[in-house]
């Protein structure tokens, strides 16, 4: 099968950019260092927060989130 014959779904998300300054790792967003290694641990721990992943097969039952990186995560910087 040809993958360009499958279909597909595209997710656009946008809007108006945040007030702050935020962390982003991996499928993480946060305020600080501290939230993103808390989300992580939620999401390694199966929290209903996240919800289901469709599709997904596999053992666990989500796709395991990398090892954090050593060293804090420092947030972006608003342009706006």
């Amino acid at each position: 099968t040809n993958p360009g014959d499958e279909s597909s779904r595209l997710v656009l998300l946008g809007g108006t950019p945040f007030g702050e300054e935020i962390v982003m790792w991996w499928n993480f967003v946060g305020r600080s260092h501290d939230e993103i290694v808390e989300f992580r641990a939620a999401w390694e721990a199966g929290a209903d927060r996240f919800g289901e992943v469709d599709g997904y097969v596999g053992t666990p039952h989500r796709l395991p989130a990398p090892a954090l990186p050593n060293a804090v995560i420092k947030p972006r910087r608003n342009p706006g």
